[in-house]
């Protein structure tokens, strides 16, 4: 495992639990508006954190952190992951995923041992533009779709979220959710700025989408001020 980042106490990245946050380095896809943009490229781990250290950080924090989210760059390029997590799950904490999706045979390992007790996938944008906003070109989509299927069928709690970033407006969410036929447990959530790109988010995309979320699509929104 190389660990690249550890946030001891967090209450907004598992629903309803107080979690830590691990994030691992290393990603296969270029999305511009990345903000973990540092966690991109991998490295030989000469920084990172031991997985030692914050099994022994979390051990202390027993009975007051009742989660641990894995994060990244993308979890399932860590060929000891699924090691990592049987620890976690061994001393009695929730464990929560966030990926890509690009590693379905990886991610269906991980459910099919009950290591996951919560999956949250981004799907970057419709199948007609994942290639623009995932900066990759040879970016296999039946990965991602299969990864959703996986999730859908899953028996654990789930979400799929995406960023509104400066590549997509409204038209392109509601494709979205017709491509990947999603029908719950969906979130639209806010861009942050970085600086690669600043984020100018147009409004009457936000208000189509605030509108159509009280009628015939469902999804939810997190981190717009407004909406």
């Amino acid at each position: 495992m190389n660990i690249a980042g550890f946030v001891k106490t967090s209450f907004v990245d598992y629903p309803g639990k107080i979690a830590s946050v691990i994030f691992t380095q290393g990603c296969n896809l270029r999305c511009s508006y990345c903000h973990n943009f540092s966690l991109i490229d991998k490295n030989d781990g000469s920084t990172s954190i031991l997985p030692e250290e914050i099994l022994k950080f979390l051990a202390k924090r027993k009975g007051m952190i009742d989660a641990v989210v894995v994060s990244g760059g993308e979890p399932t390029l860590q060929k000891n992951l699924a090691t990592f997590i049987r620890k976690l799950k061994y001393r009695g904490f929730l464990v929560k995923l966030d990926t890509n999706g690009t590693n379905p045979d990886h991610l269906r390992a991980l459910l099919d041992h009950n290591l996951l007790d919560f999956v949250a996938m981004d799907l970057k944008a419709p199948l007609s533009k994942y290639e623009q906003v995932t900066g990759t070109s040879c970016l296999g989509l039946s990965s991602v779709l299969e990864s959703v299927e996986i999730i859908k069928s899953c028996k654990i709690a789930h979400e799929f979220r995406t960023t509104l970033c400066p590549e997509l407006g409204a038209d392109d969410i509601a494709s979205l959710i017709i491509d990947f036929e999603i029908d719950a447990n969906y979130v639209v959530q806010s861009c942050r700025s970085t600086e690669r790109k600043k984020v100018s988010r147009n409004q009457q995309d936000l208000e189509r989408l605030t509108q159509w979320s009280q009628q015939n699509l469902s999804f939810s929104f997190r981190g717009f001020e407004v909406v």
